[in-house]
């Protein structure tokens, strides 16, 4: 009887340890069988926070990780580029099981890469932009540049709520750098949209500085929400970048900022960057 008490647990414990192995790492512990961990109390979003957040580079992060980052700022809206869509169906899940915050979701993605998400190679996972949510989106539009240079590249945009107010929330990826004509055309075919809507904000990864020529149709109608950053060059702008360059933005159009706050994180060579707004 004691032999076959012994080889059943010894049998158990292979079963648990080959489900992690198939999990993975991203998974929180408790995750296993079909389980989560139990929620913190729901919690509220800050209900005139935006925020946004390139999180790739490194690409194999925790989405526990990612999701705790996003929780600890609660915004209303994060917009996020260089996005798999199964990574962020795990944030999803985690920002609601772990920390209480239910988000809704769309997805800009622009092409399906096997070596970016992952996936199979005849069915490859999907990549580019995404917006989370915590009001429903309506009219989701998903747009790829005519050039996106060295790769594709697209902006996404909605309309969904900011401060109880209706708003058209953008999302966009620039061309990388040293492809600043590839980012003068992208930009004038953003700004063609934007200009279309009195209240407006624009998140994304530009990939260039606040006096790059590329930027001049996106200055044009709107501010950053960094009150001290300018296209002048004697603007002091904060870096949003490990190597303290500002590429990442926050635009505004028809509202003003009342909060800014950039936070360096280990899981991303950007940074993240959260503004509190107001409308004008």
């Amino acid at each position: 009887m004691l032999g076959r008490r012994t080889g059943a647990r010894v049998f158990a414990g292979a079963i648990v340890a080959v489900c992690m192995v198939l999990v993975g790492p991203s998974a929180p512990s408790g995750a296993l069988f079909g389980g989560s961990q139990p929620a913190a109390a729901a919690r509220d979003v800050v209900a005139n926070r935006v925020m946004t957040w390139n999180i790739c580079n490194p690409c194999e992060v925790s989405d526990v990780d990612r999701a705790a980052e996003i929780a600890a700022y609660a915004p209303q809206v994060v917009g996020m580029q260089e996005a798999c869509v199964r990574d962020i169906e795990r944030i999803r899940e985690y920002l609601e099981n772990l920390h209480g915050l239910v988000y809704h979701v769309e997805y800009g993605s622009v092409l399906r890469k096997w070596g970016r998400c992952g996936g199979t190679p005849w069915n490859p996972g999907a990549f580019g932009q995404a917006i989370l949510s915590a009001a429903p989106m309506t009219d989701p539009v998903n747009v790829e540049y005519p050039d996106g240079g060295s790769e594709d590249r697209g902006y996404m945009a909605v309309t969904t709520t900011v401060g109880g107010l209706p708003v058209r929330v953008f999302n966009t990826h620039l061309a990388q750098r040293r492809q600043e004509t590839v980012r003068a055309d992208q930009t004038r075919v953003l700004a063609a949209e934007v200009a279309r809507h009195d209240r407006a904000i624009l998140l994304g990864d530009f990939n260039a500085v606040p006096d790059a020529p590329e930027l001049s149709a996106i200055w044009a109608l709107a501010t950053d929400a960094d009150p001290q950053c300018h296209p002048s060059p004697t603007g002091t702008c904060q870096p949003t970048t490990d190597w303290q360059s500002k590429f990442d933005y926050v635009f505004l159009r028809g509202f003003v900022p009342l909060r800014h706050r950039v936070h360096p994180t280990a899981h991303s060579d950007h940074h993240i960057l959260h503004t509190d707004v107001d409308p004008t």
